[in-house]
């Protein structure tokens, strides 16, 4: 509890990213992070070729793809999930509960993830960017979209 409070609470942002500055509070989230700007996939499936950026996508795949791994499913629609709070947030879909409201606007989400990242179409603020060109983007999606393409072009 200590640990996520000094990370997801703090205003301290320590580590930072060497390829666009960005900063965070926690080495976690660095390492999460930096693959955006090597395309590194560090996490292979013993069982096919795909790989991933994060532990947890992998286990996700090996959980829907392999059916190995331990998991939590949805009653309504037997989705899968590797973790509990993951299937808790799931389940708000079902029942159409969405409790983070945007302060800017009357949109409602599911998730606190969901609103964060909806909150950035309301700022100019850009805090992605590519490691290979100097265009940079309001969303982490965005970006790494942005860099499979532009490493493709360069190869």
């Amino acid at each position: 509890m200590n640990s996520h409070k000094r990370c997801v609470h703090s205003s301290s942002r320590p580590h930072q990213c060497p390829y666009c500055g960005i900063q965070f509070s926690a080495n976690t989230y660095l390492k999460c992070h930096v693959p955006i700007h090597t395309g590194a996939k560090p996490y292979s499936c013993r069982h096919c070729s795909s790989s991933f950026t994060q532990l947890g996508k992998l286990k996700q795949h090996l959980l829907n793809s392999h059916n190995i791994g331990n998991c939590c499913a949805c009653h309504i629609c037997q989705k899968k999930f590797t973790h509990n709070s993951q299937l808790k947030a799931h389940l708000r879909r079902h029942e159409g509960v969405k409790p983070y409201v945007c302060s800017e606007c009357p949109k409602c989400f599911c998730t606190a993830f969901e609103l964060r990242s909806h909150q950035l179409v309301h700022t100019d603020f850009k805090r992605f960017c590519c490691g290979l060109c100097v265009k940079s983007f309001k969303c982490k999606s965005t970006v790494i979209h942005h860099f499979q393409k532009c490493s493709n072009n360069l190869g």
